[in-house]
């Protein structure tokens, strides 16, 4: 008998211990929660201090700039200008609550600005915590909303982004909330339900997660939790893979759309279960730092994010913006080296899972984003991206400085002609919706040597097929195009590069530079210099060059944009293959980060393109020391001096010379994913 009173005493005990030991755990999430909710004071962080001097965007879809906002310090008379716009009925005078927007969703902002006011009540810093005035608005807010309950066409709003922003307003003033606000705030929530898969997946977990803090449910608390951690695992269907690249919507690049958003949702959970029995574990840990380090760190240059990796949302400053959210995701992660003007990173990367290549030197990066059949180039979703349809066709940016030389471009763009990309010449609008068509073939793939490597797409899309090949050196790039075809009746041009126009277009002609004015279009067959990027034209195909002023609108190709008149000045160069090609060719050289004196004397013999054709595309010369680079489309013998080069596969190939013969040093199938 008194063993059994001891065992129940004992099971009792253990049951209490465990039940308390959960219940603390709510007690520290919640209080973690609104310590990362609550502005802090920025003196001392320096990326918050870099922030605070970029103009917060004021028209916001996207839910990592919306986060990036909240970091800004409260803006008191922006929120005393809200005030003022409420009316007796709860709703605010400028917000357009009958918006049928899929993308940038107006009454959205109603749970941004009740969100605001709810950390304006709670800081410390400010004079207005704890104020009637300010608690009596967000009671007013909050009445509107659970009785009008407005929706969303777009059903992200309604199960994702209202609710997040929603339930972080609902956490801060828990203990202001009524028995009547409790039901409205958890009707709002259970819009959200585990489901789906990638970082929707985890943004419906985290949204139930605020719903189980709300209830104080123990049980949905580990569930939610349990649901967000299982993403932190690699190769998945959709979500990281091997090469640390980020996938969602299928096997289509996302390192700064859902990518960035699944890192910064996991920071927080992060800093959100610390000192809980629910913390990440240190192998979930080292999954999201090896992320960032061997990922998400390749695409930032000078804190601006790489446009290949911004997959649709291409917002005004997004570049800028998004390398911004990564940096502080990664200092919460206890990641640092993401500086302001300096590279810390030098090497050449390929992430073959997502047929995307990184090429950083000390002075200058260049990205470069294709697609086979294997992978999805681009996408048009809830009015984002209407006329991105080439820009997973071989898109090449080339970064000195920063890419504000493309990113603010894109309003007198011209999107048939995106740098690096074969397409068709058109007056036509460019009109597609959902997924781009997908590459049809499987021979795209990335090499690399150290500051050394070779990419390749084998491009057959809407009729035209091209070779396209690029190859790396510690100083340029060099680019060949073979085997350019198309029977439309429409022309195909191949660009080499579009960016707005910054000081002088230098034309080499006779040995001397020669300006390019505003209105010229010229024919190029040599060389040109602008903005520190020389380039120069080789092959029997020249290149036209244009310097004009354009006009359009950031809502062209971003719908939630109301439309305003953009004019600025462009910097077109590219190859007119005329219509109906047949087996065009193209061969150019980009020098970046480099004076006009350095292309004027830069050696063109030190580059030997042995092989430019529809089967086989290779280089060699001083400029790759003893190595020879081959891109080789169809098994064949070439002959190269006084050597036979045997290549037995379709594939990369890196030589390096030994003696009068060439061995093979490294090879990649095209196939090799397969």
């Amino acid at each position: 008998m008194k063993t059994s009173v001891r065992y129940l005493l004992s099971l009792y005990l253990a049951m209490f211990i465990c039940i308390s030991a959960s219940g603390q755990d709510i007690l520290t999430i919640k209080s973690n929660y609104r310590e990362i909710l609550i502005p802090q004071d920025i003196k001392s962080d320096t990326l918050l201090s870099d922030l605070v001097n970029i103009e917060k965007e004021s028209i916001v879809s996207d839910q990592m700039i919306q986060e990036l906002n909240n970091r800004y310090p409260l803006d008191i008379e922006q929120i005393e200008n809200y005030l003022k716009l409420i009316n007796s009925d709860g709703s605010f005078a400028d917000i357009n609550y009958q918006d049928t927007k899929r993308s940038g969703w107006d009454p959205k902002r109603h749970g941004e600005r009740l969100l605001e006011l709810c950390q304006l009540y709670a800081s410390p810093t400010t004079p207005y915590q704890h104020s009637a005035k300010i608690l009596n608005a967000v009671h007013t807010l909050m009445n509107y909303w659970f009785t009008t309950k407005p929706v969303c066409k777009n059903w992200w709003y309604n199960q994702i982004g209202v609710p997040k922003t929603m339930g972080q307003a609902f956490l801060i003033i828990e203990n202001e909330l009524t028995p009547d606000e409790k039901k409205g705030a958890l009707a709002v929530m259970n819009n959200a339900k585990f489901g789906m898969t990638g970082q929707n997946k985890v943004w419906l977990a985290s949204n139930v997660l605020i719903k189980a803090l709300l209830l104080n449910d123990e049980a949905l608390v580990k569930a939610a939790r349990d649901t967000i951690v299982s993403e932190i695992s690699v190769d998945n269907k959709e979500g990281i893979k091997p090469d640390w690249s980020y996938q969602l919507h299928g096997p289509q690049l996302q390192f700064g759309n859902y990518g960035l958003a699944y890192l910064n949702s996991m920071v927080l959970f992060y800093k959100l279960f610390r000192n809980t029995s629910l913390k990440l574990s240190d192998e979930q840990v080292g999954i999201l730092s090896n992320l960032v380090n061997q990922g998400f760190r390749w695409t930032i240059w000078h804190r601006y994010m790489d446009i290949n990796s911004l997959g649709r949302q291409l917002f005004h400053n997004g570049d800028l913006h998004k390398g911004y959210c990564l940096a502080l995701a990664a200092q919460d992660l206890g990641i640092n080296g993401f500086p302001l003007h300096s590279n810390p990173l030098i090497g050449h990367k390929h992430f073959p899972y997502s047929d995307y290549t990184i090429h950083r030197t000390h002075d200058w990066m260049m990205s470069l984003k294709m697609s086979s059949s294997r992978t999805i180039g681009s996408e048009h979703v809830n009015e984002d991206n209407v006329l991105g349809y080439y820009l997973g066709d071989g898109a090449t940016y080339y970064y000195v400085d920063n890419s504000s030389c493309y990113m603010n471009a894109m309003p007198v763009w011209d999107w048939r002609k995106v740098p690096g990309t074969t397409a068709y010449e058109s007056s036509q609008a460019i009109k597609f919706s959902g997924r781009s068509p997908q590459n049809k073939s499987s021979q795209v793939e990335g090499i690399s040597e150290g500051l050394y490597g070779v990419s390749a797409m084998n491009y057959d899309k809407d009729g035209i097929k091209a070779r396209k090949s690029w190859f790396f050196t510690p100083d340029f790039v060099a680019c060949l195009g073979s085997g350019i075809s198309s029977d439309s009746s429409l022309v195909v041009t191949s660009s080499v590069d579009q960016r707005l126009a910054k000081g002088k277009l230098l034309s080499l002609n006779h040995g001397k530079w020669t300006e390019i004015k505003t209105g010229q279009t010229c024919v190029l067959d040599g060389r040109l210099w602008h903005d520190n990027m020389g380039y120069i034209i080789q092959g029997n195909e020249p290149a036209i060059m244009k310097k004009e002023k354009k006009t359009g609108s950031w809502s062209a190709n971003m719908e939630m944009y109301p439309y305003k008149e953009v004019e600025d000045t462009l910097v077109n160069i590219y190859f007119s293959h005329g219509t109906q090609p047949r087996n065009k060719t193209y061969a150019y050289i980009v020098l970046p980060n480099c004076s006009a004196s350095k292309v004027k004397v830069f050696n063109t013999n030190q580059v030997t393109i042995i092989k430019n054709e529809p089967t086989i595309q290779m280089v060699g010369g001083s400029a790759f020391g003893h190595q020879v680079w081959a891109v080789v489309y169809k098994e064949q013998i070439v002959k190269y001096g006084r050597a036979n080069i045997n290549f037995k596969s379709p594939g990369l190939y890196q030589l390096e010379k030994s003696k009068n013969k060439y061995q093979i040093a490294k090879f990649c199938d095209f196939n090799n994913l397969k």
